[in-house]
């Protein structure tokens, strides 16, 4: 990771510590189990367009267990993204490596938009900071909470 990046993540990932304990998940946040400990590139197809936005993780979004699992978490509540899928990879090895496999990225976590593999914590949090992840969820349908904020400092 690069040094304005892993800077980013670091403050994001300080940030999110300190806000409202564990209280990450939205309204519309499923943690949901891996489905049967099926790996096959036909569940995982299955599980990547079934939401808008699909995200496998260590841990869930109330407790990642990695910092990149958790800037991601992070990425996704600053944008006010609270309707999406969340699969913990770490209680399922099958899940694991099979989505390793599906996606061809080796690590976690991972990011789908519209069944579309955008890949890790790295490319969110670049797409986050040149503003093409509001652009992005425009396309689903979704307003970025960036988008009212920035227009509220413009009034301002």
């Amino acid at each position: 990771m690069s040094g304005s990046l892993g800077r980013a993540a670091a403050a994001l990932l300080r940030w999110g510590r300190g806000a409202s304990g564990g209280g990450l998940r939205g309204p519309g946040v499923r943690a949901v189990g891996s489905g049967g400990g099926s790996g096959s590139a036909e569940h995982l197809d299955a599980l990547v367009k079934k939401d808008k936005v699909v995200v496998f993780l260590k841990g869930t979004p109330e407790q990642p267990q990695c910092g990149f699992s958790n800037a991601v978490v992070q990425i996704l509540r600053l944008h006010g993204v609270s309707n999406y899928a969340a699969y913990n990879v770490l209680d399922d090895p099958q899940l694991r490596q099979g989505i390793k496999d599906y996606s061809n990225w080796p690590t976690i976590p991972q990011v789908y938009l519209n069944g579309e593999f955008v890949g890790g914590c790295d490319i969110l949090l670049q797409m986050h900071q040149n503003g093409d992840l509001v652009e992005e969820l425009k396309k689903l349908g979704i307003r970025s909470a960036l988008v009212d904020e920035t227009k509220d400092q413009d009034s301002k």
